[in-house]
């Protein structure tokens, strides 16, 4: 440390001071803030960024999820939409007719919050949060069409959200009902289930409640079937994502089967993916909600205190990953049931690990193949029978864990014998022939719950009339508005109950007093939609005009954060196939193309208020500017990964810019060029090789990696390659005409190449090189195939370490491309064969070895 001050002390130069140091230098040599107000001045006077259908051109739809207007926008917002817009400039520059529109998420609590706590209507608070981030997203240059910006705060907006409503109203995929629901307590509105995994609120992280309510639901179940095979479609998603709408969604086969309550006219459904077990069934259990739990203890001597365990039970939390690790408790109701297969009298239980909203409520117990009626039956002294054993083994004796998986029936009847497909084939098969039974799909997805208890969201259109019941808003009364005279309490239930202008109303088919409907919809509603929206968000008789999206649509490539797999993903894919069927579109999927893009973090964590680990995107902008701040956030990692936020980093990023703006500065007399002497023509004169090759090698990477493979740190780190090559070699290109075209040719590509990464930067200095036109409207460079060859290696292929086959590849071919070569390999595809490939490792330049 001590070195280090008397280092200071005595040259003066302080790194601790290094920032301030680089501000001054920026705004001697490169006045970013002059030079970005000004070009983002001139794009807005040129409306350089709005764009119409046009069938002449390849339309590109680029669109990320967009913001909700909390007040300012944070690093995730910078790298999302950065990553959208380096795509969107490159395809405009590859002459695509591109749409990139942006708009905002605008209902939700935190705004009814603000208004409980500081007084603020609603939507002045989210109307001033608006113009900010407005402000803030231009001073990013991004690349948006705002003549197709979307608020979905707005009338305009959510009268179609009610539009759509009604119309699943009409067709039946739109109930009330009363439900056990998802309670936030700190927020005082329903969740639905995806919005309460984990049993927290998605939102608060409060613990989420039960509560049984009134409430309005849409039938995503009628499309569960679709909302899987759709997957086919999806080729350009990643499989994780892919999967864990899968697992959501969670199709089940088995079979139902009926059990006769002894005694009695009734009967328990059960739903089973395992009847192959059904002979080791020793007791039958039923949810505490299950309606059969009450006429079953209703002649028991003990009523009074079965009924308060059952009270009890359903008030405890019934989300699936809290029940694994609860203990299991139950009652025996004294009822026996009769297993339909083997005529066996087994007893009736009400388990508190058996839920309602699964399958039928009821389940076939069959303690030794599964380990939660394992557990409950070792507890309560409940007989374990072994039926199935393992393929190859005899029977264990006494079972110290239950035996999941699949293998030969034992002790079941005239299906002993059978392996464990065999049987559940031919066992659904003989409970349909027996009537007793049939073979059955479940599914774990259940109908969205929309319904919400707050003020700041779409009102519900439904009117309710004591004659003629539950009425949809007649189309011609929408929107329903929202009153703007409300009280902000903080209470239990919606401010709109105590709004009596805004609940009062008269039938609109008997014309008698009637009631509006108080609740308002999920927010996710307004944003299972709007991708639809943007396609002409200007149309005033219907969601939106069909040929707009019949040209528009659907979204080429869809970027956002992983989080919302199986929240909005799910939901938008819904809501497409929907829209679809009321005819709006012939559309099935929304989204053929997801890019996720990893978080930003800094101290080894997200950032958040509540760590302090915040950057403020305005403080950077004040600092380094736009565009140093837009290639930073591209170059440390793939859109895909983390990003960890780094000071050097970012310094390093201006550096880069400076370098390139002295060095053009330095070399603008090369462009005091004879004005009728084109790009084209300079390309194509002979000029020297070594650069020459070097800067057709640089277009192509740069090209594939941004339209092909998505990896813009490597296409700005071929940009730097490029710059540093030419930087090398610039004194020795100024010797003759030829070579000082090149030079010159080489600067106008670098800048070109650039330019989707730091617009603003780019387009000075492709004014100052004495180009007239926006550099945003200049073709994207074309390269020579036979210059961008580049020098190939051999890529020696193993299989579990020994030498299967090779082939050649271009030196630098990035890992996973040398992955599926490889496995493209006839020969290697013989090898592996249906064997499972445990890993692939591959050394760049060298090596493949799939380990199998």
């Amino acid at each position: 440390m001590k070195v280090l001050e008397v280092f200071i002390n005595n040259s003066g130069f302080n790194p601790y001071r290094m920032r301030d140091q680089l501000g001054r230098t920026m705004k001697e040599d490169y006045d970013f803030q002059r030079i970005e107000a000004k070009w983002q001045k001139v794009w807005e006077d040129k409306e350089a960024f709005r764009v119409f259908e046009d069938t002449k051109k390849t339309k590109f739809y680029c669109l990320e999820m967009y913001p909700y207007p909390s007040g300012r926008i944070h690093m995730g917002h910078v790298r999302n939409y950065t990553i959208g817009d380096v795509i969107s400039r490159h395809k405009v520059m590859k002459g695509f007719n591109v749409l990139h529109p942006i708009g905002w998420d605008a209902f939700g609590m935190p705004a009814e919050n603000a208004a409980i706590k500081s007084g603020v209507h609603p939507q002045k608070w989210t109307l001033d949060n608006i113009a900010h981030m407005k402000h803030q997203l231009k001073r990013m240059g991004f690349y948006y069409d705002w003549g197709r910006e979307v608020n979905t705060c707005l009338p305009e907006y959510y009268r179609w959200n009610q539009w759509i409503f009604l119309q699943m109203y009409s067709r039946g995929l739109a109930y009330k009902k009363k439900r056990w629901v998802n309670w936030c307590p700190q927020c005082q509105t329903v969740l639905a289930n995806e919005q309460a995994a984990g049993n927290t609120c998605w939102r608060c992280d409060s613990e989420v409640e039960q509560k049984d309510m009134e409430q309005w639901f849409l039938k995503i179940t009628e499309y569960a079937e679709e909302l899987l095979s759709g997957h086919d479609l999806l080729k350009k998603w990643p499989e994780h994502v892919l999967l864990m709408q899968k697992n959501w969604i969670g199709k089940s086969r088995g079979a139902h089967v009926t059990f006769p309550v002894s005694g009695t006219d009734l009967s328990i459904e059960v739903f089973t993916t395992r009847v192959d077990t059904i002979y080791g069934a020793t007791f039958v259990a039923i949810s505490p909600e299950h309606p059969l739990s009450q006429k079953l203890i209703s002649d028991s001597d003990q009523k009074e205190r079965f009924q308060a365990w059952i009270d009890s039970s359903i008030k405890m939390q019934r989300l699936e990953k809290d029940l694994i690790e609860e203990e299991k408790i139950g009652i025996d109701t004294g009822k026996k049931a009769i297993n339909p297969y083997s005529g066996e009298k087994v007893p009736i239980w009400i388990a508190n690990y058996v839920l309602l909203e699964y399958g039928t409520g009821a389940v076939m117990a069959v303690p030794g193949h599964d380990q939660r009626d394992f557990d409950f039956a070792k507890k309560y002294s409940i007989p374990i029978r072994e039926v199935i054993i393992p393929e190859g083994k005899s029977s264990s004796g006494e079972l110290k864990e239950a035996f999941e998986g699949y293998g030969r029936l034992v002790n079941s009847g005239d299906f002993t014998g059978k392996t464990s497909e065999e049987a559940m084939n031919a066992m659904a098969q003989y409970a349909e022939d027996s009537g007793f039974g049939r073979g059955s799909i479940l599914f774990r997805l259940r109908d969205w719950g929309i319904s919400r208890q707050r003020y700041w969201g779409t009102p519900i259109p439904i009117i309710y009339c004591e004659k003629c019941g539950a009425l949809g808003v007649p189309e011609k009364d929408l929107p329903v508005v929202l009153p703007p005279n409300v009280e902000f309490q903080g209470v239990e239930g919606s401010p709109l109950e105590h709004a009596d202008s805004f609940v009062n109303t008269n039938c609109p088919q008997c014309g008698g007093q009637a009631r509006r409907e108080t609740d308002t919809m999920d927010t996710f509603f307004d944003s299972s939609w709007y991708y639809f929206r943007y396609c002409s968000s200007q149309e005033e008789t219907k969601p939106f005009q069909p040929s707009a999206v019949d040209y528009w649509m659907p979204v080429d490539l869809y970027i956002g954060g992983v989080e919302h797999a199986i929240l909005h993903l799910i939901y938008a894919r819904f809501f497409c196939k929907i829209l679809r069927d009321i005819g709006l579109t012939t559309m099935d999927e929304p989204f053929p193309h997801y890019l996720p893009q990893g978080m930003v973090t800094k101290d080894g964590s997200a950032m958040s208020k509540s760590k302090g680990n915040v950057v403020d995107p305005d403080e950077i902008l004040a600092r380094f500017g736009a565009d140093t701040l837009r290639v930073f956030i591209l170059f440390s990692s793939p859109p895909e990964k983390e990003i960890a936020w780094n000071e050097k980093g970012i310094e390093g990023s201006y550096r880069f810019l400076v370098r390139i703006w002295t060095f053009v500065q330095k070399n603008l007399d090369l462009f005091s060029r004879d004005k009728n002497q084109t790009l084209e023509t300079v390309v194509e004169s002979e000029l020297h090789l070594p650069l020459k090759t070097k800067m057709h090698q640089t277009i192509k990477k740069v090209g594939d990696d941004i339209e092909k493979r998505y990896h813009l740190n490597t296409a700005i780190s071929s940009i730097m390659e490029l710059f540093n090559f030419l930087k090398k070699e610039c004194d020795n290109l100024k010797n003759s005409q030829k070579d000082r075209d090149l030079l010159k040719n080489a600067m106008e590509i670098l800048v070109l190449l650039l330019s989707p990464f730091a617009p603003h930067f780019c387009e000075e200095i492709w004014e100052k090189m004495g180009h007239q036109n926006l550099l945003l409207h200049t073709s994207w460079p074309v390269f020579d195939p036979e210059l961008a060859r580049e020098e190939t290696v051999t890529i020696v292929v193993q299989v579990n370490g020994k030498l299967r086959d090779k082939f050649d590849a271009g030196r630098g071919l990035p890992k996973e491309d040398l992955e599926r070569k490889a496995l493209e390999l006839e020969r290697i595809r013989n090898i592996i064969g249906d064997k499972k490939i445990r890993k692939v490792i591959c050394v760049q330049d060298k090596l493949v070895n799939v380990v199998i």
